[in-house]
């Protein structure tokens, strides 16, 4: 009896593995056949891929939902800084003037004509802005979306930069077209003194809404100053920019645009308006000013860090034309290029590796100081 038992729950048990193994099959051609099918589908050519008919709404939707979800997940712990600084809002509005508003739009102006008819379309940021988190905008702008023609930022090694994007995104919806305007809109030659044709026009039609007509970063920080910069140091930092060598993604792209002669112009221009006159030091920073003075002129011999008057002034001496000149630039400039360097994410000039090892060396409040020294210089 025992015997017969066994017997019958080998048969059983050979049974149900002879149906698991026709299931498996059964699957296994049901992929093929559904491979296959989709190939010929598609070598045949009859889906179409054409713009115009867009999306079918369970398309969008499906594709819509993946994508908020895939941001969502990818943006977690991400830390976001302080974002509420004019500055910041600032250099963000001028590149979104330059590379954004032709997809997005801008108060006043839903779509332009030509983004309106892609697929998917790029949205109207206003009423889309305030559902999006921070980290989810750094995100986005950082990284792009794939399939919907949104790029990645040219630079990826310059988080700053897209900080201050998200900075210019977060106050969008709020502005009007008068007010978007006026944070783009950089210099008026005429009403700044200068005929029309004394400026170039790449000053008019581009660098002058960043770094004004009068060449001063139109006055809080956002943009360095280039009034009386050395012209070979201008030239050759627009250059490298054109060649990918100086990472910005603001810069990159419009200096790639410009030709040899483009540049040359510019940087002619630029060189010879006169100095900026620093601005007053705000209240409490006589110690700091004093302590940057002291690096900037005896370096840290412990920290094996030169001084900085050396190549950069100020002195009696002459000096490489390729070094710039640092007297009355901007603090939060000063303090992002020499970040920067410390990273060794700055490129420019031939004599750039000069300043990695040392920038490497500052702490953080030597480096606010030198920065506030310089600044505070004629």
């Amino acid at each position: 009896m025992r015997q017969l038992r066994r017997t019958a729950d080998l048969l059983l048990a050979s049974v149900r593995s002879l149906n698991w193994r026709r299931q498996l099959r059964t699957i296994i051609v049901f992929l093929a056949v559904l491979a296959v099918g989709g190939f010929l589908i598609a070598a045949s050519g009859i889906i179409p891929i054409k713009a115009s008919s867009g999306h079918w709404a369970l398309t969008r939707w499906f594709l819509s939902f993946s994508m908020s979800r895939s941001v969502a997940t990818h943006s977690m712990g991400i830390k976001v800084p302080k974002l509420a600084d004019p500055s910041l809002v600032l250099q963000g509005a001028g590149h979104y003037e330059t590379g954004c508003r032709f997809c997005h739009g801008r108060p006043g102006l839903r779509h332009p004509p030509v983004p309106r008819q892609m697929t998917p379309h790029p949205p109207y940021l206003p009423p889309v802005l305030p559902k999006r988190e921070s980290g989810e905008l750094f995100y986005i702008v950082k990284h792009g979306v794939k399939f919907t023609g949104m790029p990645a930022w040219p630079a990826l090694q310059r988080d700053d930069e897209v900080w201050a994007m998200v900075a210019f995104l977060r106050v969008l919806p709020k502005l009007n077209a008068a007010q978007y305007e006026e944070l783009i809109r950089g210099d008026d030659p005429v009403r700044d003194g200068k005929q029309a044709e004394e400026v170039p026009p790449v000053v008019v039609e581009s660098c002058g809404r960043c770094h004004g007509v009068d060449g001063l970063g139109r006055g809080v920080g956002a943009f360095p100053r280039l009034a009386g910069q050395h012209i070979p140091y201008l030239y050759a930092s627009l250059s490298a920019y054109a060649r990918g060598e100086r990472h910005s993604g603001m810069m990159e792209p419009i200096a790639a645009e410009l030709s040899s002669e483009e540049r040359r112009t510019l940087a002619r221009y630029y060189g010879n308006l006169p100095p900026s006159i620093p601005l007053p030091p705000q209240k409490g920073l006589a110690e700091a000013i004093e302590r940057g003075e002291i690096i900037a002129k005896q370096g840290i011999p412990s920290q094996r860090i030169p001084s900085c008057v050396d190549c950069h002034g100020p002195s009696t001496i002459p000096r490489n034309p390729y070094y710039p000149v640092l007297a009355g630039q901007y603090f939060e400039y000063l303090v992002s290029q020499l970040k920067l360097f410390a990273k060794e994410y700055r490129g420019g000039t031939p004599y750039v590796r000069l300043m990695h090892p040392t920038a490497h060396q500052l702490t953080e409040e030597q480096i606010r100081d030198v920065a506030r020294y310089y600044a505070s210089l004629p």
